[in-house]
């Protein structure tokens, strides 16, 4: 359930997104991933990340004026068409330490405050994962096969969420004639949500569309609970929504068909404890698997599964009762009985056409000013309280929070993990 930076909790000034390439230079911090198979073992590549173009000054050329107005959106005065924000606008380079934002190797850690001119700011950082060459975003093609990563979440209370997804975006960011910039500069951003950011695409958003497509939450936590979820839209790729479709009733399905396994009963799995099956006061490896009817990359997705490894243990994930049976991934049967949404957009077949096509691997830190990221950590979902959720809450008592992602790579089943088979990630 990823969140718009439009909404988040973002205090750098300006905030914008693309059109011309500006004058300030963008470097992108490095980061390493693998790509992995059973037979030949890892290749480790030299990839980066850039953040979103939300967070990147854009700036009119003639003035050097945000050629965003108060409330957010494309100034008129600047952007009377598209055509004119294109001419008159450019994105500028950012600072990522200033962002939150650290990478060494094959690890980065995302912040969610940072102290700017004295003062306590939520930076509340999203990135993008790059290909070799910095210009276009890593393409994972993941039917049938597995993405894993090392995760720690040891410093990240109840109501934040570090998230690692993919979504179905551009694979160039949209780049075009009004947005030279591209994925170079973050741009492109969707999701199921169907967020009404002021740029789509890397255009003036002058329309008040939304900006929809298929996401696959891979990881959505913090120290006290944990969330598995797809999320189908019965469209291809990026689409503008504009009214009806971009609600609950419209092209995506916002809830999705998650797996929490708090939330379908197993107290005792996840959680800062070394009584709890995986210890979040400690790093772990999370190992997702795309399972398709025939067994090949061309079928049909029928099931998502997962493992973590931690202590050189394996740790199946959380069996636990439905329907009178045994459940420890998801599955047709499961989205079938409790993600009716989910279903109507497609469900696991539509999600694995998504997959297959190709999707961008998105990293994120947010918490939740409207709602206390109740519905990850809180009653049913998890051990948290409301208040507990609360980002002043949260400020006052850990303003250190973050998130480490480390050891990222996919690949054939069974190849990723040391334990996985006969290959896994080489340091």
């Amino acid at each position: 359930m990823a969140r718009s930076l439009a909404v988040g909790a973002l205090a750098l000034l300006p905030l914008a997104a693309a059109q011309q390439i500006g004058r300030t230079p963008e470097v992108h911090p490095r980061l390493t991933t693998q790509t992995c198979t059973t037979k030949g073992g890892c290749v480790t590549h030299d990839t980066s990340v850039v953040i979103d173009a939300l967070t990147h000054p854009i700036l009119d050329i003639h003035t050097g004026a945000s050629c965003e107005n108060s409330t957010g959106d494309p100034d008129p005065s600047i952007c009377p068409t598209i055509q004119a924000c294109a001419k008159n606008c450019e994105l500028e380079g950012i600072n990522y330490a200033q962002h939150g934002v650290e990478t060494n190797g094959d690890s980065m850690t995302l912040h969610q405050y940072l102290e700017i001119n004295g003062t306590l700011t939520s930076v509340s950082p999203r990135l993008y994962l790059l290909d070799p060459t910095g210009k276009d975003y890593s393409f994972l093609k993941l039917l049938n096969q597995e993405i894993s990563f090392t995760v720690d979440v040891s410093n990240l209370p109840c109501g934040e969420n570090g998230a690692l997804y993919m979504s179905a975006m551009s694979q160039t960011g949209g780049r075009s004639n009004l947005n030279p910039a591209g994925a170079t500069y973050g741009t492109g951003y969707c999701d199921a949500q169907c967020g009404f950011d002021p740029w789509i695409n890397g255009v003036a958003n002058l329309n008040g569309s939304g900006s929809c497509c298929n996401e696959m939450d891979l990881w959505e936590a913090n120290s006290e609970a944990t969330q598995l979820t797809p999320h189908a839209c019965n469209v291809t790729g990026l689409y503008e929504c504009e009214g009806a479709a971009c609600g609950s009733d419209g092209v995506c399905d916002k809830s999705g068909c998650g797996f929490n396994p708090y939330g379908l009963g197993d107290h005792s799995f996840y959680g800062p404890s070394a009584s709890d099956t995986v210890d979040t006061t400690k790093p772990f490896t999370v190992t997702t698997q795309f399972i398709t009817n025939d067994g090949t990359a061309s079928g049909t997705l029928n099931q998502i599964k997962r493992q973590y490894i931690q202590n050189d243990k394996v740790i199946q994930n959380a069996n636990v009762q439905f329907d009178n049976s045994t459940l420890d991934s998801i599955t047709n049967a499961y989205c079938e009985a409790t993600a009716a949404s989910f279903e109507e957009r497609g469900g696991l077949a539509q999600m694995g056409e998504a997959i297959e096509h190709g999707m961008v691997l998105i990293f994120s830190i947010w918490n939740d000013p409207t709602g206390n990221m109740t519905w990850l950590d809180t009653g049913s979902a998890g051990p948290c309280t409301t208040a507990s959720g609360n980002p002043s809450v949260i400020e006052a008592k850990d303003p250190g929070t973050s998130v480490t992602f480390s050891k990222i790579a996919w690949g054939d089943i069974g190849s990723t993990t040391p334990k996985g088979g006969a290959s896994g990630y080489q340091s």
